[in-house]
């Protein structure tokens, strides 16, 4: 059964550019051979880390997003325990909190269709009713100073 996972690895500040491409390289060869699907990669480049680790104070941020097994989530934790180059990695099972998210999207909008029925509106919002957005009137005078006051 595949699920969605999101892997982060910090590579060491003094790797090369080709070196985070072979590792990258790497982990698609494993997803490719263990019958998954890379979705997403984004190297979010050198960036200070929240702590020091050994003695890096920054790393290298990759962020992939795989489609694959929990086998497949195994070996590529197993492989990159080896590398010198990876400081830490990461990996986050993401489809479950995707379909949470998405029922109690479900669940608040049909509640709100019944509120709305039950008072005799229509189910679905209308343009200009109800609360307005921020982006409607993005500027807000009640709070102004007067001239006197600045």
């Amino acid at each position: 059964m595949n699920r969605k996972y999101e892997l982060v690895y910090v590579v060491s500040p003094e790797a090369t550019d080709e070196q985070v491409s072979e590792l990258h390289t790497q982990v698609e060869g494993i997803v490719q051979r263990m019958d998954g699907r890379l979705e997403k990669t984004d190297n979010w480049g050198r960036r200070k880390l929240a702590y020091e680790i050994g003695p890096h104070k920054e790393g290298v941020y990759v962020l992939e997003v795989i489609n694959g097994s929990g086998e497949l989530m195994k070996e590529i934790d197993r492989r990159l325990k080896v590398f010198d180059t990876v400081i830490r990695h990461l990996i986050v099972r993401v489809d479950e909190a995707e379909t949470v998210a998405e029922r109690q999207r479900t669940r608040r909008s049909e509640a709100s269709r019944r509120r709305r029925v039950a008072r005799g509106l229509s189910p679905e919002r209308q343009p200009g009713e109800g609360q307005r957005s921020e982006f409607e009137d993005d500027r807000d005078d009640r709070f102004e100073l007067s001239e006197d006051v600045r």
